[in-house]
């Protein structure tokens, strides 16, 4: 070891235990995972690492809904926002229901569209007036 330079202890050395991870039992899936991996510049161990912890986080966030929304206000930002996200999706309806040709219009799919959309408004008002409560 030179001066100025300094090994860093290996998992081992600071007393960690390693364990072999079966990906898959098919060799494809396995094979895949290693070549995504591979293709995104990061290890199969960092990726599982990111996984494990995205998945516990997610548990916990089931676990405790009350600390999420332990606000008055976190609770109306909540309904806010899937207003919003409603919101989109009804302008997603309406560009949906424009593309259908005039020949269309009238027909059990035209009619379901604009059923959609206007249960939607119904909704998204619902939620602006919970909002606003």
């Amino acid at each position: 070891m030179s001066a100025g330079s300094m090994e860093m202890p290996t998992g081992r050395e600071k007393g960690y235990s390693f364990k072999q991870v079966k990906i898959s039992v098919d060799p494809g899936i396995a094979s895949a995972f290693k070549d995504a991996c591979a293709a995104a510049g990061t290890s199969m161990a960092s990726a599982l690492s990111q996984f494990m912890a995205d998945y516990a986080n997610t548990v916990m966030e089931k676990r405790m809904p009350s600390v999420k929304y332990a606000t008055k206000r976190q609770r109306r930002a909540a309904v806010k926002k899937y207003a919003r996200q409603l919101g989109q999706i009804r302008d997603c309806e309406e560009e949906y229901l424009s593309r259908i040709p005039e020949n269309l219009q009238g027909s059990t799919r035209y009619d379901s569209a604009e059923e959609f959309i206007s249960y939607l408004d119904e909704a998204i008002d619902a939620l602006d007036s919970i909002a606003s409560i």
